[in-house]
């Protein structure tokens, strides 16, 4: 549905439990909630919530999950090796 404000389409209604990508940072998580305008997301194995702008997400695919999993496991591999 596009905005009479520049053409632009609004950013979709986001529900609890949805998994989603923030294109801003490249973080996937579940939607938590939102508070006005911002949505809350946590990171899919657990950590500290972090907002985003509702134009800054989408829909989280297979990979992007993935992805974030091969990310984290890459990470907690190198702080290994550094103790």
């Amino acid at each position: 549905m596009s905005s009479p404000e520049g053409g632009r389409e609004h950013p979709r209604a986001w529900e609890a439990g949805e998994t989603a990508l923030d294109v801003s940072t490249s973080r996937v998580g579940y939607v938590m909630g939102h508070v006005g305008p911002r949505y809350q997301l946590r990171p899919l194995n657990g950590g500290r919530e972090w907002e985003a702008d509702p134009e800054n997400l989408r829909t989280a695919y297979q990979s992007d999950a993935l992805s974030a999993a091969a990310a984290t496991a890459n990470t907690s591999q190198h702080i290994r090796e550094r103790m």
